[in-house]
């Protein structure tokens, strides 16, 4: 059984109060109780923090002993050199998530400091962008 884990980054907790035209109004948690049950052959976790630190601790935390990560880090791609940094020195390859279209959005979130260490990038796709992450680990 695959081991993966959907790390969340800034204001991830907010989906379905926030900005509802651009993320949609379904909660990230009954989002990922309706995943779970649908890939119930994967192990599924997940983790958010509106904190940088705490997610460089918890990709470190993970880096080595699961299948996969998928993270969405949210503002913090576009400014973290510390979460590029922690992706590069994992072994767990990770896919970068982003729900909305980023490069139809303001310029400054056309830069990532997460994709040059992705294993791949899913954007602009609402929620479905997580199913298609994981739908890749469970190709290889």
């Amino acid at each position: 059984m695959k081991k993966l884990i959907i790390i969340n980054g800034p204001n991830i907790n907010l989906l379905g109060k926030r900005e509802t035209h651009i993320y949609g109004d379904l909660s990230f948690t009954d989002f990922f109780a309706s995943i779970s049950e649908k890939y119930s052959n994967v192990k599924l976790e997940h983790f958010q923090s509106n904190i940088e630190g705490e997610l460089i601790d918890k990709l470190q935390e993970v880096g080595y002993s699961y299948d996969g990560i998928i993270l969405n880090a949210a503002a913090y791609t576009h400014t973290s050199v510390g979460i590029g940094d922690a992706i590069k020195a994992i072994d767990t390859p990770v896919v970068e998530v982003h729900i909305s279209n980023t490069f139809s959005r303001e310029d400054f979130r056309h830069q990532s400091y997460i994709s040059p260490n992705a294993k791949g990038i899913v954007i602009g796709f609402g929620l479905q962008s997580y199913e298609l992450a994981i739908q890749s680990f469970l190709e290889d």
